[in-house]
């Protein structure tokens, strides 16, 4: 009975261990304001003699200015490898600059699919996986199956689609996932800010994703997304529609956005730089991975 009591007492010190590791390394790639959009400071207000928490310095468009109020540390993703498939040709420089602030690599095939084995070999070696779709299906279901089993295993998956007819792959990926689909073709071209009971646009609060934000630009052109049971409205589009959604289920995060113009347009406009190092830095999905 003792030797039991003993096993069972292990066992749990055990379980406690690694989810107290698995937090551990949370807190050290996030940093403090992770899930808060309007962040304030502790500052000493010496007309009042007194601490008061004042809102941080914002830059032009009105969110929190430096890397330190993304979700994410600098850095704390070094040697962690995102898989772009970029069917749509591009400059995606200013992304991949982005990325690498926080440590990313990024390989990525360009205009066409690789074979589904090349595909595996890349996968097995990151830590996520983007596509950004064209107009014309280049997946095939063996693309698919790879891709499916790497999102089962808990790694994150990012599908960018844009207006009609952009988003062919997108859906072909997304319907395989989880039911997953965009529609249309909505004209955007303005900045959003966050969303209330009293506006039908902006950024949904309080998300690891908009950590940091209290704006972002929506795109040019705009596909929306239809909404299922399975995926949570992050952003609204100013015509108060979804233009990027999150599924979050059974250890497996991905993103279905309609709007991958943002990555190359207007790049300065509001928060487009800190929402794709947020959104890289949430499907790393720490919470399910260990150091």
């Amino acid at each position: 009975m003792k030797n039991i009591i003993k096993i069972s007492t292990i066992i749990i010190l055990l379980i406690f261990t690694e989810n107290f590791v698995s937090a551990q390394s949370v807190s050290r790639a996030y940093n403090k304001c992770a899930g808060s959009n309007i962040i304030r400071e502790k500052k000493y207000n010496t007309d009042l003699d007194a601490e008061e928490y004042v809102e941080v310095e914002s830059d032009g468009y009105g969110n929190a200015q430096g890397s330190q109020y993304d979700l994410a540390v600098d850095g704390a993703f070094e040697g962690q490898t995102i898989t772009v498939l970029h069917l749509y040709n591009f400059d995606f420089n200013n992304t991949e600059r982005a990325l690498k602030e926080k440590g990313f690599s990024v390989y990525r095939y360009m205009n066409a699919a690789p074979t589904p084995e090349e595909l595996k070999e890349a996968l097995d070696k990151s830590c996520q996986f983007w596509l950004i779709s064209s107009n014309t299906r280049m997946l095939t279901d063996e693309h698919v199956k790879v891709i499916k089993e790497f999102f089962d295993a808990g790694h994150g998956v990012y599908i960018w689609g844009d207006n009609d007819p952009f988003y062919a792959d997108a859906n072909f990926l997304a319907e395989a996932l989880f039911e997953g689909e965009m529609t249309g073709d909505y004209i955007g071209s303005q900045v959003v800010g966050l969303k209330d009971r009293k506006t039908s646009s902006g950024l949904v609060k309080n998300h690891l994703i908009t950590t940091g934000l209290q704006y972002v630009y929506e795109g040019v052109t705009i596909a929306a997304i239809q909404d299922n049971q399975m995926l949570k409205p992050l952003i609204y589009n100013s015509e108060g529609n979804i233009v990027a959604a999150t599924y979050e289920s059974n250890g497996k995060r991905a993103i279905l956005d309609g709007g991958f113009t943002r990555l190359y347009v207007s790049w300065d406009e509001a928060g487009t730089g800190r929402y794709v190092k947020n959104a890289a830095a949430w499907l790393v999905n720490l919470e399910e991975f260990e150091d």
